[in-house]
């Protein structure tokens, strides 16, 4: 595939979440990206790196788990396209991070790297805009989950899942699936056939 496809839809995501970023500062974000191609079951980032760039996706599904204390994976998020995969809160500062990143599809990455961010915040006003939009939804994103395990049942954590992932239900496990909604296995197949029966 041609990198300027990956690239350009990263330039998109781009203008879609700060409009007012303009040519010059879109292109100089986008000449600093690589382009990496992961097959299925890699991991872009090991617990104990610093992850040096966040992953773009085009193309794959990648997942976000850490391993508790009895050596369990627990998922903690799902990358599809065209969003980002990073420990946000480790790669901001630098730190080793806690979590691993693993590919369940092969993937087509845009890796950005964060030296790459930095320059541009201090050569570009838009790029600050940017980076503190991209840092709220983050935010969003966090407080929502959090505040699904603390007001909404199993079930209703599963649909409010599936309202907003439907395409990609079909692309992840049940194991996996059930690890990020906080439920046995088990569980998630007793939602599951509770709502077919409900249709």
């Amino acid at each position: 595939m041609e990198t300027n496809k990956p690239i350009q839809a990263y330039s998109n995501a781009l203008k879609e979440i700060c409009p007012e970023l303009n040519s010059d500062e879109i292109t100089f974000m986008c000449n600093k990206v690589t382009i990496t191609n992961l097959k299925a079951n890699e991991l872009y980032l090991r617990a104990g790196e610093i992850q040096k760039s966040i992953a773009f996706s085009f193309r794959g599904l990648l997942r976000s788990f850490y391993i508790n204390d009895k050596g369990e994976e627990i998922t903690i998020d799902f990358t599809k396209e065209n969003t980002y995969a990073a420990d946000y809160g480790a790669f901001i500062n630098q730190k080793p991070s806690k979590y691993y990143i693993e590919t369940l599809e092969p993937c087509l990455i845009v890796n950005v790297p964060f030296t790459a961010i930095q320059e541009c915040y201090t050569k570009f006003k838009n790029c600050e805009k940017f980076g503190r939009l991209i840092a709220e939804i983050h935010l969003n994103k966090v407080q929502n989950r959090i505040n699904s395990f603390l007001f909404y049942s199993a079930e209703q954590r599963y649909l409010h899942f599936i309202s907003r992932n439907m395409n990609i239900l079909n692309r992840i496990t049940q194991t996996h699936l059930s690890t990020f909604l906080g439920i046995k296995r088990q569980t998630l197949t007793r939602i599951r056939k509770k709502i077919i029966q409900s249709i």
